[in-house]
């Protein structure tokens, strides 16, 4: 089996390839929008409180969207709805660059994008996501997950530096337009895509079945409550994000700590997307596992192990570390953290996708979406509120091992999980 990343989707499907090259730019304007937009309210407020609302602002179309966009997705055609949410998101776009122009001073209108822009990224990620097993075959669902990932971490990376530059350069008009122009050409795979209308459900009353709203949303959440390895993916996913979430701790980790300022607090971020970038290009060995539990099982209680490993090194900073030795052991521990995340991301994708029926891909992709907008926000009121009390380094250290704990646990507790086979998946 190879080592580097399967490329066999990107070479068996055209279809694929035009969608993932829109994802990948996608997620490099988003960053840039997302870079701007925070550097901008704290141009016009001088106030950190202030660039927190934009996470609020964020939160709250995520969730409601995220819910009801899943409903859409599985009750017309997915090409259309990811072609419309992306237009809606093209428009935040250059209305990003108009108000930034027009030289824009109050601070509401940013928060209006943001919350905008959210609400549209809340309808295409499931409505994308819920595509590929229709363009795919089961067992390349994998590799294309890497892939996904791979991309994800890329943007994550890339972004941030080409939004540094170009709002050094000529400010945020320019970051919001190039925004725009990578959101027009992320359309072009989504344009050049057939029809992917929902499957007929044979089981299903024709009329619910043609309806999205409340009570579509509501049934998919009953069925994923009746489906113990679909609501897996999400449990361990919130105990890593509530338990073991770091963002909170990094500023006073970087420019504390380590003595290193914003660069130490930059790098500690950045180091995350590192390690998912270095495990995925391994990633070939990874996608014939068939006991995608089991991996995912691991992967997490491995980001509690590199959430730990950087409060040991957050703690040994005072002795018997240098400063500068902490500040690698931490490096090396949010490296190990951002790895792990990329092994239970794609396998975690993997199984929704391929375990799920067609008629309720969009509303679990949805569920996924709230997950990954609010577990973090939780995780940074936990940690933050413990930090207050124990310190940053004991923080994560307890974090970490509770989350190894909790992973253990579910090892024990839910053998349907741990017995899933990727090729015979049951949910």
């Amino acid at each position: 089996m190879p080592l580097l990343p399967d490329l066999t989707p990107l070479q068996a499907s055209a279809d694929y390839r035009r969608l993932y090259a829109g994802f990948t730019l996608a997620g490099i304007g988003s960053q840039l929008a997302t870079v701007a937009i925070g550097l901008q309210v704290f141009e016009l407020t001088r106030s950190t409180a202030a660039v927190g609302v934009v996470g609020l602002c964020a939160l709250v179309p995520l969730v409601v969207m995220g819910l009801y966009g899943g409903s859409l997705v599985d009750h017309h055609d997915r090409r259309t709805v990811a072609l419309l949410a992306q237009g809606l998101s093209w428009l935040t776009s250059l209305a990003c660059v108009i108000q930034a122009w027009l030289g824009n001073d109050r601070v509401w209108v940013l928060y209006l994008l943001v919350a905008l822009w959210n609400g549209t990224y809340a309808v295409t990620s499931p409505a994308r996501s819920s595509i590929y097993p229709r363009i795919l075959p089961r067992e390349q669902l994998p590799s294309a997950n890497a892939l996904s990932v791979i991309a994800m971490n890329v943007s994550m990376t890339v972004g941030p530096l080409i939004a540094g530059v170009l709002i050094q350069w000529r400010g945020y008009g320019l970051t919001y337009l190039a925004d725009g122009v990578i959101t027009t050409a992320a359309m072009w795979g989504l344009w050049r895509l057939g029809p992917v209308p929902p499957q007929a459900d044979p089981e299903a009353d024709p009329e619910l079945a043609s309806r999205a709203g409340l009570r579509s949303v509501i049934d998919g959440l009953a069925f994923l409550g009746t489906r113990p390895v679909l609501r897996m993916t999400f449990v361990v996913d919130i105990v890593a994000m509530v338990l073991a979430q770091p963002r909170v701790l990094l500023p006073a980790a970087g420019g504390v700590i380590l003595g290193g300022g914003a660069a130490t607090v930059g790098a500690l971020y950045s180091a995350v997307a590192v390690g998912g970038i270095l495990t995925m290009l391994g990633s070939g060995r990874l996608t014939g596992l068939r006991h995608q539990g089991v991996a995912i099982l691991w992967s997490v209680a491995g980001w509690g192990l590199g959430i730990a490993g950087l409060g040991a090194a957050l703690l040994a900073a005072r002795g018997p570390l240098t400063t500068r030795q902490a500040f690698w052991a931490a490096m090396a521990a949010m490296a190990v953290a951002g790895g792990c995340d990329a092994v239970s991301a794609m396998f975690r994708s993997t199984i929704l996708q391929g375990a799920a029926p067609d008629r309720m891909r969009g509303r679990l992709q949805g569920v996924f979406v709230v997950v990954v907008a609010g577990g973090p926000r939780l995780g940074e009121l936990l940690c933050g509120a413990l930090a207050a009390l124990v310190g940053e380094g004991s923080t994560a250290v307890l974090g970490g091992l509770a989350c190894i704990g909790v992973m253990g646990a579910l090892a024990v507790t839910e053998r349907s999980f741990v017995r899933y086979d990727a090729r015979q998946p049951a949910s």
